[in-house]
């Protein structure tokens, strides 16, 4: 290593592009060019076009990397002489986000030198500790690894073969590790190569993160330390805070498996409405900020913006979270992740971790059309699709079953979701529909539909309703008034003797009318000075018109559930909001 900073040392600034293998070599470099002061970018081995694009857009001075059995520093053609870089850039990593456009994070030696001594302390590492390594450096949950450690004054070990190879356990063992980082997909390799069937003599402690681990696989991993006079940490952190963001300590993980914890030493948290505001009530969500000294100088698309200094103080993580009476967070989805399918908001990482709660390994994507969920494992279509519909609130015809093999990853091991999304199906599977009784079936999927029910009698709402009046349409050239009151086998006879459809204008319905008159009353009231009564009180009405609308059948028959639950739907989220805006603001919303 001094070998290797005599080299770059006694030179201007430079930024140095490394090709970061899990080698002594890279990690030499990365260390000497730190103690240089120098700037380094952490690359992915074995990607010539990332290299190629990087150069392209950051024009590094220097690059390291293998060829063949050989690592070679070299001067790059390009001249950035002219182009300086700020004297507190240490590290610049490269994250694609939720929007797959790769940016450049740009940290400090303080975010690094923060972090590290962060994890130090609530890991309590100790110069004894080795770790085993092997999360990819240019990742910077693996990177941070190797930072606290060193700041600790302990050791890594490169194992040299991957989790899946057999030799993997005995290594473990055999080189004396202590501890073990790994993301979700890591303990998913570790279970199928029998590792809770073995002690390990010098481990003290396992550490996850990049993503969510399924409760039950946190639970049996904290359990088994445990029971092996060791513990295990679930964290939670993201790239532009360096590494780590909270943790759930060791002796608060029981019973708290989904959740990612507290902010980490020197940290802090707090969520934020949709107006900015903090949210101090147990249970609310809100938008999980970070304020902490690990927070990056800010991102770059351009060798440019190497020069600029620090431009946050604080991180909005773009996570929903919320935070329980005891003072521990937990994500509840991502701000990105989410469709609104008939103003149903649903979110694609509540749905994934309902459908593991059955055991069930699955990616969800979608947008404002549909869902589409990729299924691995031996699972019935139907039932995923039938425990998607439960969770969801919607019908089968905005969910898709896709069935996989393995799930696309990225080299750090997370859900690979923009390439999954490229396999996304145009349109909803309501375009497969071609009959009554299949469109019936779909809408009210997973009910038993018969030729005698009708659209009233199986308990249809509102939803439905519209759903069932476009595949209607799509089906049949007139449909006819009062079909809701229709068997489905009549509407099914009338399907093939309507007689061709007429030019007409369309019509709108007076209660669509009247719904959009309403909020645009409620909305002039409450953004204008002009006192506008009437708007929420047509809107309550128009609840109680759709009730009896489509739930008369349900009032006559004595099936109170059917009746009330489209009622609370619309009045529990109405009084939880006014309630909770009443005790934040010490008044009710019509006092304003």
């Amino acid at each position: 290593m001094t070998r290797f900073a005599a080299r770059i040392a006694n030179e201007r600034k430079k930024l140095i592009a490394i090709e970061a293998h899990s080698s002594d070599q890279a990690i030499v470099a990365y260390l000497s060019a730190l103690r240089a002061g120098h700037a380094v970018a952490m690359l992915p081995p074995g990607t010539p076009d990332v290299l190629a694009d990087f150069e392209a857009r950051f024009s590094p001075d220097l690059v390291f990397q293998r060829t063949g059995e050989r690592w070679r520093l070299t001067q790059t053609d390009g001249d950035s002489s002219h182009l300086g870089l700020h004297d507190d850039l240490a590290l610049v990593l490269m994250t694609s986000g939720s929007s797959g456009i790769p940016r450049a994070v740009r940290l400090s030696a303080a975010n690094l030198t923060a972090n590290a001594n962060s994890i130090g302390k609530y890991l309590a590492l100790q110069p004894d500790d080795s770790a085993c390594c092997i999360l990819p450096l240019h990742y910077s949950y693996g990177l941070s690894v190797l930072n606290s450690h060193m700041s600790a004054g302990a050791t890594v070990c490169l194992p040299g073969v991957s989790v899946r190879d057999p030799a993997f356990l005995s290594m473990l063992e055999e080189a004396g590790c202590t501890n073990f980082a790994g993301v979700p997909y890591s303990y998913e390799l570790l279970e199928k190569s029998g590792f809770r069937k073995r002690r390990f003599s010098n481990l003290r402690f396992m550490t996850v993160a990049g993503g969510r681990m399924s409760a039950d696989l946190v639970r049996q991993y904290n359990r088994h330390m445990r029971a092996n006079g060791g513990e295990f940490f679930a964290m939670y952190g993201q790239t532009e805070a360096t590494a780590r963001i909270a943790y759930v300590p060791a002796d608060c993980l029981e019973g708290n498996e989904d959740g990612i914890g507290v902010a980490i030493p020197d940290g802090e948290l707090l969520l934020l409405d949709e107006s900015g505001r903090p949210v101090t009530t147990s249970g609310a969500e809100g938008q999980l900020v970070y304020t902490g000294p690990n927070v990056m100088m800010g991102y770059g698309e351009t060798r440019k913006d190497l020069a600029r200094g620090h431009e946050l103080s604080s991180l909005k993580t773009g996570d929903l979270a919320m935070r329980d009476e005891n003072g521990l967070y937990r994500i509840t989805g991502r701000i990105s992740r989410f469709s609104k399918i008939a103003g149903i908001r649903i979110g694609h990482d509540f749905l994934e971790a309902a459908l593991a709660a059955q055991g069930v390994q699955a990616a969800v994507v979608g947008d404002d059309r549909i869902i589409q969920v990729f299924v691995c494992g031996d699972f019935d279509s139907d039932h995923v699709c039938r425990l998607l519909v439960e969770a969801s609130g919607l019908t089968a015809m905005q969910i898709r079953v896709c069935r996989m093999r393995e799930l696309p990853r990225l080299s750090s091991g997370k859900i690979d979701y923009a390439s999954l999304r490229q396999n996304v199906e145009v349109e909803p599977s309501s375009e497969t529909v071609r009959s009554v009784e299949e469109a019936f079936a779909q809408v009210f999927y997973p009910r038993r539909v018969t030729g005698r029910d009708s659209f009233i009698t199986l308990g249809g709402d509102s939803l439905r309703f519209v759903q069932l009046s476009l595949e209607l349409d799509r089906l049949m050239s007139a449909v006819p008034e009062g079909w809701e009151n229709m068997p489905v086998s009549t509407l099914s006879v009338g399907l093939g003797k309507t007689p061709a459809r007429k030019p007409m204008r369309r019509s709108i319905g007076i209660d669509i009318f009247l719904r959009a008159v309403a909020i645009l009353l409620v909305v002039v009231h409450h953004e204008t000075l002009w006192p506008i009564p009437g708007g929420s009180g047509v809107m309550m009405l128009l609840v109680g018109y759709s009730l009896a609308r489509f739930q008369s059948q349900a009032l006559f028959t004595g099936r109170w559930e059917a009746l009330v639950h489209p009622l609370l739907q619309v009045l529990v989220p109405y009084f939880a909001i006014v309630a909770a805006y009443a005790f934040a603001w010490g008044r009710s919303p019509g006092r304003l």
